[in-house]
C-alpha cells in the first residue's frame, strides 16, 4: 500500500492583484510507498515546498487529489503523521518541554505520564534533553531544527514528511539525523523528505521523486534511477538535462 498518492495536483500562484497567475505544479503525480525512505529532489523553486503545503491545505491546490493510506486527509489521518517544515514556526517563549507539550495536546496522543516518558526519551534522541528547560529564543538554529523533529516523531507517526530535516545542522548534527530516520524506517515508519544533500539522500532513501520546474520527471526506485551512473547527483543533472 502506498502511504501517500498524489494525482494530477495543480497550483498556480500570483504575486499581485494586477499580475497574471504564474503556474507553480503541472499535473504532478507521484506515490510514496509504505515502510520505505523516498527522497523529494528538485532545485530550488522547483515546487517540492509547495507540493507539501498542498498536501496539509496549507495553501489552496487548483486541483488534483491527494490521498493519505487511501483516504482524504482527516483529524484521524493527521495522527498518523509526522511533519517538520522547511521553516518551522516555534513559539520563542516556550521551553523545549513546554514547546512539546502543547504538540501532544494538539494531536491528543496519550496521558501526561505517557507524555512525560516520551518527551524526555525523544529528546534524548535529539541530543536536547540538558537543554529542555531552556526557552526557544535561546536555541542555537541547528537545536531549534532538532527540537522541530523531536516534535515530528513526539506522537509515534506511521508515517514521517520533513522538508529540508537537515537544514541548519553541523555534521555531527547531520550524522544525529540520519541515524534517527535509520531508526524510524528499521521501525516500520513510512519517510518522505526532501534534501538539498543529495549525498545523504543516496544514503538513506530506497524510491526517489524528481520534480523539475513543477513537473515529475521520475517516481521509482532509486536504484533505477541511478542506473549507470556512480552518484545520485550525476543522475539528476543527466535527468535536468535531458527533459530540457
Amino acid at each position: 500500500m502506498d502511504v501517500l498518492r498524489i494525482q494530477n495536483l495543480n497550483k498556480s500562484f500570483k504575486r499581485s492583484f494586477y499580475e497574471k497567475k504564474r503556474q507553480i505544479l503541472y499535473d504532478v503525480n507521484f506515490s510514496v510507498p509504505a515502510q520505505k525512505s523516498t527522497g523529494f529532489v528538485g532545485n530550488n523553486g522547483s515546487g517540492k515546498t509547495t507540493t507539501i503545503k498542498c498536501l496539509f491545505d496549507f495553501i489552496k491546490k487548483d486541483s488534483g487529489q491527494i490521498f493519505f493510506f487511501d483516504q482524504t486527509l482527516s483529524s484521524e489521518i493527521k495522527k498518523k503523521i509526522g511533519y517538520l517544515p522547511e521553516r518551522p514556526y516555534l513559539y520563542e517563549f516556550l521551553t523545549g518541554m513546554e514547546f512539546l507539550k502543547f504538540h501532544w495536546q494538539l494531536t491528543q496522543a496519550g496521558s501526561q505520564a505517557r507524555f512525560l516518558e516520551k518527551a524526555h526519551s525523544t529528546l534524548k534522541l535529539v541530543g536536547l534533553y540538558e537543554a529542555r528547560e531552556r526557552s526557544l529564543r535561546n536555541y542555537s538554529k541547528g537545536m531549534l531544527q532538532r527540537i522541530g523533529l523531536a516534535q515530528a516523531l513526539l506522537h509515534e507517526p506511521e508515517f514521517l514528511i520533513l522538508d529540508e530535516p537537515m537544514s541548519g545542522l553541523d555534521p555531527d548534527g547531520r550524522l544525529m539525523v540520519k541515524d534517527i530516520l535509520k531508526a524510524e524506517q528499521k521501525k516500520g515508519v513510512s519517510i518522505f523528505f526532501s534534501s538539498h544533500l543529495l549525498q545523504d539522500m543516496e544514503e538513506l532513501c530506497q524510491s526517489l521523486v524528481v520534480i523539475h520546474h513543477g513537473k515529475i520527471l521520475y517516481n521509482g526506485e532509486l536504484k533505477s534511477f541511478m542506473n549507470q551512473f556512480a552518484t545520485l547527483e550525476e543522475a539528476f543533472r543527466s535527468t535536468q538535462r535531458e527533459s530540457l
